[in-house]
């Protein structure tokens, strides 16, 4: 139970399952930011999340779920299957998509529009493939981050990369960046303004007109790319490289 017996609001997340055909599993999950209930169906995975403002009471979120059980469970049917490349295959890389193929040198390289990969266990193929899509990932965002910090004229911290869902990047108070390194399967344009649009949280640590000015000046045909990882970015998360 991580509801408040006094107040009857969210303080942890917790799950609801919908009863029926089949049972849907809901997160609720409480936010301090968010001004509404709300619900999200990932089409990666089917996970069901509900945000809970803080004046929400626990009989308004299971009420809100409840009504949209049928909602719900219509956008279930839209899930994307994951897709598992091995030799064979091709998957995006900036962009294009380039062809897996077996290789005899013992580290994995990007080669004429190809990725060679090196023969042996088939299950080290996803393990490999990963981490040189890491490699030159951290690569192209540390050339483009130092590339807009230096238009803007301030430094950044650390930069790291993760697997993140909800966001491509992120800047922390203390300058730091973080990137999803599945940008480098994306078009080189928009790991740039990913790039791009975390440097000038340097400067404005919101996304007030003054901070899209920002981004604008550095990166002038921003819209475009933003657009583009709107529409497909969902595509980017559906390739899966560990078990």
């Amino acid at each position: 139970m991580f509801w408040s017996k006094k107040t009857d609001k969210l303080v942890q997340s917790e799950h609801l399952t919908l009863e029926g055909q089949p049972s849907v599993s809901v997160l609720l999950r409480p936010s301090s930011r968010a001004r509404r209930l709300s619900l999200r169906v990932s089409k990666l995975d089917g996970r069901v999340t509900l945000t809970v403002p803080h004046g929400a009471s626990r009989r308004e979120a299971e009420t809100f779920a409840r009504d949209r059980a049928a909602w719900i469970r219509e956008h279930l049917l839209n899930t994307l299957p994951e897709l598992r490349p091995t030799l064979g295959d091709s998957i995006p890389f900036q962009g294009k998509l380039h062809p897996l193929v077996g290789d005899d040198r013992r580290a994995a390289r990007i080669v004429d529009g190809r990725i060679l990969l090196p023969h042996g266990d088939p299950n080290q193929i996803g393990v490999r493939l990963e981490a040189l899509l890491k490699r030159e990932a951290r690569d192209r965002l540390a050339a483009a981050s130092d590339h807009y910090a230096e238009r803007v004229g301030r430094s950044f911290g650390r930069i790291s990369l993760r697997d993140t869902r909800s966001r491509w990047g992120s800047c922390s108070s203390q300058g730091n960046l973080m990137y999803s390194w599945r940008l480098v399967m994306a078009p080189a344009t928009v790991l740039d303004y990913v790039a791009a649009h975390e440097v000038a949280h340097l400067v404005h640590m919101d996304h007030s007109p003054r901070f899209w000015a920002q981004v604008e000046a550095i990166c002038p045909d921003y819209r475009v790319p933003r657009a583009w990882l709107r529409a497909n970015g969902t595509e980017l998360h559906r390739y899966r490289f560990r078990s």
